[in-house]
Parts: C-alpha cells; sequence; structure tokens
C-alpha cells in the first residue's frame, strides 16, 4: 500500500448474497467521480461460492477485482481487501449497501481538510416499510448520537461507511481478526484507533443506504451476535492499558425513549419495543460468549 494508483480504494467484503453485491456494485457506476481516481475491491469471503459472473459485467464499468478466501469473517475479508489496495485512501462498506452519487467526493472534501482523520458517515435505512430494519438503524443512529455528537471528536462508527488513510490501516494493524462475526470489530477497531493518537469525524453528508431485511429471529440473532462481540471488545479492552468504561444508567434511558422522537403512532411503540428486545438479546449473546470463554 505504499504506491498509491489510486485515490480511493473502496473494500467490499461479501458473503452469499450475489443480489445484494449486484446492486452495490451498481451504485459505484453512478459515482460522480473520475473513474481512474478510484478502484473496487469485492472480497467473496466463500470459496464455495463463485461470484465470477456478478462481477463481470462490472469490470468494464469500473475498475473492479475480485479476491476470494476461505470463510473466514467480515474483519479478516476486509483486511485481505485493504492489503491488496493500491489507493492512499481506504473506503469501507458491505454488500447490502448502495452509495451515494457524490460519496467518493464528498469523502475528498473532507480529507481535504482532515487528510490523517477517520471520516465516519451515515447511514440511511433503505427500507423503512420493515420495521425490524427500521428499528436496527434507529439503534446505530442513537449510539451516533450519543458517541458523535461532537463531529470533530467522534468515537463510534460502523464498518460500512467509513474512510481513512491507508498507511495509518496498516500502521494500527488493520481489523482484530479475532472477531468472527460482523459484530464488534468496527468498535474495537474506532477503539484502537483513537487509542493511537488519531482523530475520527463524523460527516453525516458522506451518505450510504442500508437494505437489511430483517425478520423478528434475523433481528434477534443480530443483536445476540452484537452481544457475543460487546463479550470480545471487553476482553480485549481489558487486557490494554485503556479500559473500556461502564456506560452511565442515562445512556439506556435515553436509548429506550429514543423512539418515541424518531417515530409517530404505533410505529414508536413497535420499536421501542424492539429496542427492548434488542437489549434482551445482547445480554444473553454477552453471556452466551462468557460461557464459551470460561468453558475454554
Amino acid at each position: 500500500m505504499t504506491n498509491h494508483q489510486f485515490i480511493f480504494s473502496i473494500i467490499v467484503p461479501t458473503y452469499a448474497r450475489p443480489e445484494k453485491l449486484t446492486a452495490c456494485l451498481q451504485s459505484f457506476t453512478k459515482l460522480e467521480y473520475p473513474r481512474d481516481r478510484f478502484q473496487v475491491i469485492v472480497v467473496n469471503d466463500s470459496t464455495e461460492i463463485s461470484l465470477e459472473s456478478t462481477v463481470a459485467p462490472f469490470q468494464e464499468q469500473i475498475n473492479l477485482t475480485l479476491l476470494t478466501q476461505p470463510n473466514s469473517g467480515p474483519a479478516t475479508a476486509r483486511n485481505t481487501g485493504a492489503f491488496a489496495a493500491t489507493g492512499k485512501f481506504l473506503v469501507f462498506t458491505d454488500d447490502d449497501c448502495t452509495v451515494a452519487p457524490d460519496w467518493l467526493q464528498t469523502l475528498e472534501n473532507q480529507f481535504a481538510q482532515i487528510p490523517y482523520g477517520l471520516i465516519g458517515g451515515r447511514t440511511v435505512n433503505a427500507l423503512p416499510d420493515n420495521i425490524y430494519s427500521t428499528a436496527s438503524q434507529q439503534l446505530i443512529d442513537y449510539l451516533y448520537s450519543y458517541y458523535n455528537a461532537i463531529a470533530d471528536r467522534a468515537k463510534f462508527f460502523t464498518s460500512n461507511n467509513f474512510a481513512l488513510p491507508a498507511a495509518a490501516f496498516e500502521k494500527i494493524g488493520g481489523f482484530d481478526t479475532s472477531f468472527g462475526l460482523a459484530a464488534g470489530e468496527d468498535r474495537e477497531f474506532c477503539d484502537r484507533w483513537l487509542n493511537s493518537g488519531y482523530a475520527a469525524i463524523y460527516a453525516p453528508e458522506v451518505i450510504v443506504y442500508h437494505a437489511h431485511e430483517l425478520t423478528l429471529h434475523k433481528f434477534w440473532r443480530q443483536q445476540f451476535n452484537y452481544g457475543r462481540g460487546a463479550f470480545l471488545f471487553q476482553q480485549i479492552t481489558a487486557k490494554s492499558a485503556v479500559k473500556g468504561k461502564l456506560q452511565h444508567p442515562s445512556f439506556y434511558l435515553n436509548l429506550l425513549t429514543y423512539p418515541f422522537a424518531q417515530a409517530s403512532g404505533i410505529q414508536k411503540l413497535l420499536i421501542a419495543g424492539l429496542f427492548l428486545v434488542s437489549q434482551v438479546a445482547i445480554t444473553a449473546g454477552l453471556f452466551w460468549e462468557k460461557n464459551i470463554h470460561d468453558q475454554k
């Protein structure tokens, strides 16, 4: 990652979602940004599922490379893509996301002001009629309102919409691959980034649209996995010089009341109920992972 052939390298980990990946890649072809200034690296996190036919139509439109690895989880997949990239800046998103046409141009504007920062953008729920997807995104929105209230002192971004200098990513070692699930690895990365002395900036004008279709079962599983990731995060921070801190009780009170300011009618009651379900699922996942750890 020393010879910068491109300004941006877009890294997309993917696993068994070719239809979602197609929509993601289509959005890259609509970027209002010079084609010779960015590359796309898709990392197929499976040797059993071929994506050659999925990416082939796009390789004539954008500079697109497909890498394949044995199933190892999104953290490893992101690292695989990042360490093969030649862009000055790395941009991460997910296969179930589509990006705004000005995505890269807006990021370039941000890096012109803060060339060594971690820039996190805003994620918009692309499935507003799905109550579970809506609740999932509102949970993230609440975390952003809490951790990123001061934009130039941000503390947490999800890995489906952030960018940073490639050299700094390499210097701090990329994502922690002990996170095998899509849960907690972005939180740990942001924590390590800040503890390394770098800045993080929230830029809500940098937009992606997230189409993560959920059912009640999938919502529970997602939040349960977040709990598992939270336990791993606690284990890692317990070993570091900077200890993780317990949240003030007001954090949880404000979380459970947050939906009432974001929705109306019956929807706000349903989402508030799902917020409560999420906290039960996260707690269950945390203790599940702790039990596994204690048995080792």
